[in-house]
């Protein structure tokens, strides 16, 4: 009985390694074709009609997200733990009215910055394809990482430490 435990263990471990290398292989590849130029947002309107300028002296994480993305709403109460400690922005790609967005975030109890891209323009500036997308630039507004797809809380925590430095 034991051997076949320590067996499972064993394939479950190796499953998730293998399938942690495939995700960030998949990222890889969709991340190539994202605009990899430094960040040229200076005031951005969120849906609650507030000005919003971004701290030049600071690192920032810009996240394209989306109401009907089941891999978007799964990550973002990573994104809103990481806006607790960071600078974050996020783009809500086509998805409907400030109204709606509201609504999404009031239901999920999040509580980040977000810019309504009704009609995709912002995003296609950044060549996204998939969502969720993320960047993030250094205090020079630098692309120091781009991640297409899910990322954990502390792997989002980790890279907006080291784009501090």
């Amino acid at each position: 009985m034991k051997s076949k435990i320590i067996h499972y263990i064993k394939e479950i471990l190796l499953f998730v390694v293998v399938m942690t290398i495939f995700a960030n292989l998949i990222s890889l590849y969709k991340s190539a074709d994202l605009n990899n130029a430094p960040l040229d947002i200076k005031n951005i309107t969120l849906i609650n009609d507030k000005e919003y300028k971004i701290d030049t002296d600071k690192p920032v994480l810009v996240h394209f997200w989306a109401t009907w993305c089941p891999t978007c709403k799964a990550e973002a109460s990573n994104i809103d733990f990481i806006a607790k400690s960071f600078q974050v922005i996020t783009v809500a790609v086509k998805s409907g009215k400030d109204s709606d967005i509201k609504d999404f975030l009031d239901t999920n109890s999040l509580n980040f910055m977000v810019i309504n891209d009704k009609n995709g323009k912002m995003a296609q500036k950044f060549n996204i394809a998939a969502y969720p997308t993320t960047f993030i630039y250094d205090k020079d507004r630098k692309l120091v990482f781009s991640d297409v797809g899910y990322t954990t809380t502390w792997g989002l925590y980790l890279r907006m430490w080291w784009a501090k430095l």
